[in-house]
């Protein structure tokens, strides 16, 4: 069955490098794709969230998302999986971004992306919504088109940036307290 899963993803990232792949996706993916590494997009959107008063609850429930998701994904699931990157593995895939230095399994650009998108989903207005999740599926399929990662990757990234998400809204509700809080050490601090 691992097999099976394995052909399918190889299968997939060479069918798309074959015949989805062009110039104007390239200059549209290639960047979008590379606007998350080291998290500095979701750091960028959280930043904006939390600056702006009617927003701030949305910002911290999007940061304890982000933190669950980062948490199993970079220091649990891919030391454990220990999956190679496919550029590593496939005959004749072409990787069009530079190499990562970590494992492949799950994609934690899809990951966090779904953590923030999610959580604006839940808590947001619809639109909103689904604006949100349609940029963590582009995303997603941006990390496919690279050549980065497996589709089972971006797959176990969704899973775990939906399920942070869930935990973020559903364990905190009134996140309103945690930014008191903060301010209130902030203050002292000063």
């Amino acid at each position: 069955m691992i097999e099976n899963l394995m052909n399918l993803d190889s299968n997939i990232l060479l069918f798309l490098q074959e015949y989805v792949r062009n110039p104007i996706l390239n200059a549209l993916l290639i960047p979008f794709t590379l606007s998350n590494n080291s998290g500095i997009l979701c750091f960028v959107i959280i930043a904006l969230f939390l600056y702006f008063k009617k927003l701030r609850k949305v910002g911290i429930l999007m940061t304890i998302s982000l933190i669950l998701e980062f948490i199993v994904t970079n220091l649990i699931l891919k030391n454990w999986v220990a999956r190679i990157r496919p550029y590593d593995a496939i005959d004749g895939l072409t990787l069009l971004v530079g190499k990562a230095n970590d494992l492949s399994f799950p994609s934690g650009h899809t990951g966090s992306a779904f953590a923030l998108a999610v959580v604006v989903f839940m808590v947001m207005e619809r639109k909103y919504g689904i604006i949100a999740l349609v940029l963590a599926s582009l995303m997603g399929f941006s990390r496919l088109y690279v050549g980065i990662h497996y589709p089972s990757d971006v797959l176990g990234g969704i899973v775990l940036g939906v399920i942070s998400s869930i935990i973020a809204v559903k364990c905190f509700p009134d996140s309103s307290w945690l930014m008191q809080k903060f301010l209130q050490q902030k203050r002292d601090n000063e």
